[in-house]
């Protein structure tokens, strides 16, 4: 009877679920619900927890609809990673609004580490300190929030990413837990041990009890109750590492490019946790069957954002899908570079003070000019991080790609001429969501890990073209000169 699992994919700006059916290997049903941000001040980022968790059941519950209680074997989640909710352990109500990832207010909290601390930070949890990692938003939250440290003294206080709040929440309290992939994202968890680390905990004055267990992401998370009986929550991973799950970049040198609300790059390291000399994450790719695979990360907060921008902050698109057309309409960016630091730099450069920009805008400058450049950028910002990759010894023979604005025609062929790889998109574009199904159906004993590369189906492959390549190094050394203006104090 059963047929189907549910991959509930939480992200910055929507939450989704999807239905898969196992035996057809594709989704067949999806709903969608966008969630809103909240900028209170430059630089900050919040979000509404609750929000989150109704819009979340909501579409869950479309979902179940479509597809029948009896027929649905499980629920995977895959969510936002680092973006932090703190709440009561009693009541389940979050204790303040949700702090986003993209948020850096707690920037100066991070500069200020000690040296021997920030040693410490890249030795334990292959991150670097900063204000994208969801420690500094706990202790930020526990300095500045008296119902916070309220409830910490009376042992009712939850700290957890998107995927420990919303399992909390669907298993009415019962399950407060977290994954190997969302735990690396902390800042507060040693990559070797695969535990929270103690030195971390007691030097950030951040009790381990109120943070949540960690579990492989092929286990199960919990039961959901419904009328007549549960449903298992099993299957969980980050929004990145689900997609590098959903690539099948299953062996040491496989990678995906992921274009969603930023751009992040994933690089399968196998069970060697690679110590990056170039500027990017080392990270835990993904615990399954009892083994850990590490990946080299590279992490651009501003990608799809961008577009966003163009469409609701400047009004010069009506929708995502025109940039493509438009951008096509001229032949290229007439000189113009956009540098998209609204919240700062990611990799390779953990610049917070960094600011957007256009760079070379003349009177004869258009709105297609701009768009154009906006596009240019996300596939500039690829090839930061993949030079990073090569740097590091990782050889780079094509690249999957995935997100929405991979959807970008456009964009895929920009991206394969500057790279000088293939860019290989499959045929099922939600590959975070795909990732998570497949976890779920591991995790339940519905598939196994030899078959998960079949879930996988193949889609087009963008090739460079070799005589552009002269011309796109020209535009992406004026993107690396407005880069460094953007950088400069």
């Amino acid at each position: 009877m059963v047929k189907y699992v549910i991959a509930l994919d939480a992200g910055t700006t929507s939450v989704r679920a999807f239905v898969y059916d196992l035996n057809e290997k594709k989704f067949v049903y999806g709903a969608q619900q966008e969630v809103g941000q909240s900028f209170p001040r430059p630089g900050w980022v919040e979000q509404d927890a609750e929000e989150i968790y109704f819009k979340a059941a909501y579409v869950l519950n479309d979902c179940m609809r479509f597809a029948g209680e009896k027929t649905v074997a499980g629920v995977g989640f895959t969510n936002q990673r680092e973006t932090t909710v703190l709440w009561d352990r009693q009541t389940g109500d979050p204790v303040c609004p949700a702090i986003g990832w993209q948020c850096r207010r707690t920037a100066g909290w991070c500069s200020a580490l000690d040296a021997k601390t920030k040693a410490l930070v890249r030795e334990r949890t292959g991150l670097v300190p900063d204000a994208y990692f969801s420690a500094s938003k706990i202790r930020w939250d526990l300095d500045h929030i008296p119902a916070a440290r309220a409830l910490l003294s009376r042992g009712r206080l939850c700290a957890g990413t998107v995927d420990s709040w919303l399992i909390y929440k669907f298993t009415d309290g019962r399950s407060f837990v977290t994954d190997v992939t969302n735990a690396s994202r902390t800042m507060l968890f040693n990559i070797h041990t695969l535990d929270w680390d103690e030195t971390l905990l007691e030097r950030f004055s951040i009790p381990r009890e109120i943070l949540p267990k960690v579990r492989a992401c092929d286990a199960r998370m919990g039961e959901m109750p419904l009328r007549d009986t549960v449903l298992p929550l099993a299957g969980t991973a980050g929004d990145q590492q689900s997609a590098l799950i959903g690539q099948g970049c299953f062996f040491a040198g496989a990678g995906k490019i992921t274009y969603g609300t930023g751009l992040f790059l994933l690089f399968n390291t196998g069970e060697t946790c690679v110590s990056s000399k170039s500027g990017l994450l080392t990270t835990v790719g993904y615990t399954m069957g009892g083994r850990t695979a590490y990946a080299l990360e590279g992490s651009a907060f501003h990608a799809g954002s961008g577009i966003q921008w163009l469409r609701d902050g400047l009004g010069l698109i009506s929708s995502a899908a025109e940039s493509e057309q438009i951008a096509q309409s001229v032949e290229d960016a007439g000189g113009v570079s956009f540098v998209p630091a609204f919240t700062g730099l990611g990799a390779p450069h953990w610049d917070p003070d960094a600011r957007a920009l256009f760079a070379g805008i003349t009177r004869g400058t258009t709105r297609a000019h701009l768009v154009r450049a906006v596009l240019e950028s996300i596939a500039f910002e690829a090839r930061e991080l993949t030079d990073c990759i090569r740097a590091d010894g990782v050889p780079l023979s094509s690249v999957r790609c995935d997100g929405g604005a991979s959807a970008n025609r456009f964009l895929m062929q920009y991206q394969a001429d500057l790279l000088g790889v293939a860019v290989d998109r499959p045929a099922e574009r939600e590959s975070t969501a795909l990732g998570a199904a497949m976890l779920c159906a591991l995790a339940l004993g519905l598939t196994d890990e030899a078959s998960l590369p079949a879930f996988r189906r193949a889609g087009q492959v963008f090739m460079p073209d070799p005589t552009l390549r002269q011309r796109r190094e020209i535009e992406y050394a004026a993107y690396c000169d407005a880069v460094r203006r953007a950088r400069m104090k």
